[in-house]
């Protein structure tokens, strides 16, 4: 089915979270070395070339993305207020909204166009019935649609269908989010204001095989908390020394660059009379021990001049004759820099060419910035992976499972371990669990970003990237911390923005910053190091959050035209739809929850392109079929009558129930591959 996810944002913001710092007290007034805030909100634009700017930009979308009935597309963000204005100023706006599209047939219209229902489907989940139609229309996007239904007791309704237009392409036309039902639906007309008409029986969603029947004292519910990265690596070495005979842990072979900063301090007033001092060394190996402060000799006609005592720095300014200081900022940074052996070097502030004269400091600590408690290690981070199955030799279909490419999403690392607790601590008792792990050769990697996470727990909750600090140093003082890293799921090296594609952002700064070339981050060597090295891996889960998605490749596509990566054959297409029908069934079995059917297909159909994503090259270089859950699907407020979003990290009451229902779906992924036989 093709995709009805519009990739355009409205500007109409409306606030979902509070600012988003881990718990720390926002500054009332922040000072020079400390970054915005950031908030988690729901952006709004009115058309496909705004979107595209933005999207161009590295804006810090979301993959929660939802169509309105007036042509515009909601979709959430992490922001600041400065790039809120930036947003603003590339063509976004606070006004309400747009204009409703005109109902009327377009003039000179000789013949009523013709509609294609591609799918119409009910689902029930906890909080009832509800109905979702897609189609299309000669017309195209300003064909204006609309869907009634009737079902079961002489229920029925009707609501207009949304059009789709991505990089230019209509799409076809799709309810902005499944609509609520009486009762269960069973015909739906589709007609047009052009005259265009077409009807529908409706069928079940997902509609999947049903999961195996599990054993009476089946375990489960085995996470109680969100782990961070050493929580996590602590369950992988029990689970390990638990079931010995079911399990090896593998070390990823690149080591990650590690919790870890430079010691920063800025000293003087920004921007023209400002120094930016960092440390050789990493805070943690002896950077925080440094300090330094700015003096006056208090006598006239003195040279600038660095005096360094120990771990303290003293820069003594140069006076006039009356003894007043002179040194401007561009001076206080050469004559630091050139002072032999000095264990800092310094810039002026961000692009400023620092004329502006500098004013005697203080005595001021450099810092990391780190708020880690000291037990969470410093140095680079070995990646573990816990495989699992009775014959680990090669000779079953493995199945890869990786989570936290992006580092805010909490969530996933619950589902991988939620599923290897399960998997090992109900071999000896269910038969249909000891029969996956005898036809299946397992791999879980609950962190892939392990830096990344530890900053978000201890620092940024909003945190996306790793840690890998690629910016030069006109974009590295201290305030701008929180915008460092690379995205690890641009990182690879298929549909890369390098190869021309879309959905990623050459800039250092940006949420979506690809880095400076293809594979140049530890973390996504690691995942591609598992795919080259056991060739069994056919099946790859991707788990990320939130939005409530079933995606799989292609996930790019180059803008000019929409030319995306080669799609599947059709045989794949329809295995990877099969196959997700049976897996969100699982998922569906759990607590009622349903991943919508216009978000169950290839990413740039439901989602938007992201160019240099991990399931693109897991699928295109080594023939592995690779699936992204957005786990964390909207929840309806039977009050409001609405879909409402839950976050990166929903109270941990919620958390834990995507973790229980996407383990489920998981673990029905590994029954797809027992399954599996190559053609």
């Amino acid at each position: 089915m093709r995709g009805l996810r519009a990739s355009a944002v409205v500007l109409a913001i409306v606030l979902l979270t509070t600012f988003l710092t881990s718990g720390q007290s926002v500054p009332a007034v922040a000072g020079p070395s400390d970054p915005e805030p950031a908030s988690l909100v729901t952006l709004s634009v009115p058309d496909q070339a705004t979107m595209e700017r933005l999207t161009a930009s590295g804006a810090d979308l979301t993959e929660r993305v939802r169509p309105q009935a007036d042509g515009s597309v909601q979709v959430d963000a992490v922001v600041t207020p400065s790039q809120l204005t930036a947003l603003a100023a590339l063509g976004a706006t606070l006004a309400p909204g747009t204009p409703s599209r005109s109902q009327a047939t377009p003039k000179g219209a000789a013949a009523p166009d013709q509609l294609v229902i591609e799918r119409a489907v009910w689902f029930k989940s906890r909080d009832g019935y509800f109905l979702s139609v897609e189609a299309s229309s000669s017309a195209g996007a300003a064909a204006t649609l609309s869907v009634s239904w009737t079902g079961k007791g002489g229920s029925g309704g009707q609501v207009p269908m949304v059009p789709y237009v991505d990089a230019g392409a209509y799409l076809g036309h799709q309810l902005s989010t499944p609509v609520p039902a009486e009762n269960r639906p069973q015909w739906v007309t589709v007609t047009s204001a052009a005259g265009g008409k077409a009807d529908a029986r409706v069928q079940e969603w997902p509609d999947g095989e049903r999961p195996d029947r599990q054993s009476p004292g089946y375990e489960k519910d085995f996470v109680s908390q969100y782990m961070p990265p050493a929580q996590l690596n602590e369950r992988v070495k029990a689970l390990h020394r638990r079931f010995p005979k079911l399990t090896d842990i593998i070390t990823l072979p690149n080591p990650t660059n590690g919790y870890r900063r430079n010691a920063q301090a800025l000293i003087g007033t920004p921007p023209g009379a400002a120094v930016v001092v960092t440390s050789n060394a990493y805070g943690s190996e002896g950077g925080n021990d440094l300090a330094i402060e700015l003096v006056t000799p208090g006598a006239p006609d003195r040279q600038l001049q660095v005096t360094v005592n120990g771990k303290q720095i003293t820069v003594s300014l140069a006076t006039d004759g009356s003894g007043t200081p002179t040194s401007t900022a561009a001076q206080v940074v050469a004559a630091i820099n050139a002072t032999p052996g000095i264990a800092v070097k310094a810039t002026t502030y961000r692009t400023d060419a620092g004329q502006g004269v500098m004013a005697p400091a203080p005595l001021t600590p450099l810092s990391d910035f780190l708020k880690a408690p000291a037990d969470v290690p410093r140095a680079p981070w070995r990646v573990l992976a816990l495989r699992v199955g009775v014959h680990r030799d090669g000779s079953r279909t493995g199945v890869l499972a990786y989570a936290q490419e992006h580092a805010r999403e909490w969530v996933g690392p619950l589902v991988t371990i939620e599923a290897a607790e399960r998997l090992l601590r109900n071999y000896a008792r269910d038969a249909a669990t000891r029969e996956l792990l005898k036809r299946t050769d397992i791999f879980i990697v609950p962190t892939v970003n392990p830096d990344g996470a530890n900053y978000s727990f201890y620092d940024f909750n909003s945190q996306r990237k790793n840690m890998t600090n690629h910016c030069p140093a006109q974009q590295s003082d201290p305030a701008l911390r929180n915008t460092w890293g690379v995205d690890v799921n641009r990182n690879y090296a298929v549909g890369s923005l390098s190869d021309g594609y879309f959905g990623a952002s050459a800039s250092c700064q940006s949420g979506t910053y690809a880095g400076p070339a293809e594979h140049s981050e530890p973390e996504s060597r690691n995942v591609m190091w598992l795919a080259q090295r056991y060739r069994n891996i056919k099946f790859a889960m991707n788990v990320h959050s939130y939005g409530g998605y079933f995606m799989w490749p292609p996930g790019a596509y180059k803008l000019d035209g929409r030319v995306t990566l080669p799609r599947p054959t059709p045989r794949q297409e329809a295995y990877f739809l099969r196959s997700a029908r049976t897996i969100e069934q699982a998922i569906a079995a759990e607590r009622g929850t349903v991943t919508w059917p216009q978000q169950t297909g290839p990413v740039t159909d439901v989602l938007y392109s992201a160019a240099g994503n991990s399931a693109d090259e897991l699928w295109y270089d080594h023939g592995v079929f690779g699936w992204d859950f957005e786990v964390g699907s909207d929840l309806w407020n039977p009050t409001t009558q609405r879909w409402e979003g839950v976050g990166f990290q929903p109270p941990f009451s919620e958390g834990h129930a995507e973790a229980m229902e996407f383990a489920s779906g998981l673990i029905s992924l590994i029954g797809v591959a027992a399954d599996y036989r190559e053609p």
